[in-house]
């Protein structure tokens, strides 16, 4: 989100809003919490990233405003139909284990 050329499809959008959500609870958590000033500076989201969320998920909502109600339609359809995929395939992502670590090495069982 960094770069002003990034794009998403409205597949993406209530994961962005979520993500949006979560910036905006994290800056009040922050806000409430005791801690040295320059630890809730580092750890509070920045304005700007909180700005180019929104302004994504405006840009996202104001494409599909700009849809027919049959384009809207078809465009629902297809995004279920995405967001069921991607919770059920894999997209090439490794996963990463939690290595076992053996808290008694040389020991043998018993």
């Amino acid at each position: 989100m960094g770069c002003g050329h990034f794009r998403t499809d409205v597949s993406y959008l209530p994961d962005l809003e979520a993500y949006h959500a979560d910036l905006l609870r994290s800056r009040e958590r922050i806000v409430a919490f005791a801690a040295e000033p320059w630890a809730k500076t580092e750890a509070t989201p920045s304005d700007q990233e909180i700005t180019r969320v929104r302004h994504l998920i405006k840009r996202v909502h104001a494409e599909v405003d700009d849809l027919t109600d049959d384009e809207r339609s078809q465009i629902h359809e297809a995004t279920a139909i995405v967001r069921r995929t991607r919770r059920v395939v894999s997209l090439g992502m490794p996963q990463v284990q939690t290595p076992v670590f053996d808290l008694h090495p040389g020991r043998t069982g018993a």
